[in-house]
């Protein structure tokens, strides 16, 4: 995969070098990277700043169209946070948070909605961009530099405290959940689409059109549930990583 090619390219780890399927590749340098991802992504991105700046072009009193579906989208992510976060440290995780959400949903739904394989490329075939195992460790990665950022913005050195509380010897165990976070968010995420489209394909080719719809309306409610648990999983280490072990529970006695 590309990414352990970037680490063997910086020499960081002395990993193998590994690819499964085809993939239409970009050449930048030394660096391969997988084409069809980025094209899909782009797309996503492209959908998500076409509604915000349709929303926000000519804002009414009284909302409406897609003013009254984005400023509903805001609210549902404000409430998200709120509820993970807590009154007082929710609104500057806002924006990080709701943008793990709605990149996760829209990126869902296109692979739920959108037949991605009737455009051909030279090599692979495009497919939802959280179909790729690199999309989703990558978005696994910024929540872990997310919350280890938000433990050492309000704390300083003091949030290190918590590898070693109540007793040093958890250290191993402390360390080994940092590293289990983010491998469960992006491993749950990648299986749930990748497991989905297939079932989807396979049932579009062994019997007709109309027999698939049902569970390609069972796609789009789970595809909206990952998207859910990922927002609500990123929420919930951020505020652990703020409030550390124990702390809550001190501040309220």
């Amino acid at each position: 995969m590309p990414m352990l090619s970037v680490l063997n390219a910086f020499n960081a780890f002395p990993l193998a070098e590994l690819e499964v399927g085809q993939h239409f590749l970009w050449q930048l340098g030394s660096l391969k990277i997988h084409g069809q991802v980025f094209l899909t992504s782009w797309f996503v991105i492209g959908i998500l700043v076409i509604a915000s700046l349709a929303a926000t072009r000519n804002v009414q009193k009284i909302p409406g169209g897609i003013q009254n579906f984005m400023e509903y989208a805001l609210e549902f992510i404000r409430d998200l946070a709120k509820n993970q976060l807590g009154e007082k440290e929710y609104r500057p995780w806002v924006p990080f948070i709701g943008t793990l959400f709605l990149f996760i949903f829209v990126s869902n739904w296109s692979g739920a909605l959108i037949p991605w394989k009737l455009i051909k490329l030279p090599a692979g075939e495009l497919a939802a961009p959280t179909n790729d195992i690199n999309t989703t460790v990558a978005l696994a990665l910024l929540t872990s530099l997310a919350y280890f950022y938000a433990g050492f913005s309000k704390k300083g050195l003091g949030y290190f405290k918590k590898y070693i509380e109540p007793t040093p010897i958890l250290l191993p165990i402390a360390i080994l959940e940092d590293f289990t976070k983010p491998l469960s968010l992006s491993f749950r995420l990648f299986g749930n689409i990748l497991a989905d489209e297939l079932v989807v394909a396979v049932l579009v080719l062994l019997v007709p059109l109309f027999v698939p719809l049902p569970v390609m309306a069972l796609g789009l409610f789970t595809s909206a549930i990952q998207a859910l648990v990922f927002a609500t999983l990123a929420g919930a280490y951020i505020h652990e990583a703020l409030e550390g072990h124990g702390e809550e529970g001190h501040e309220e006695h």
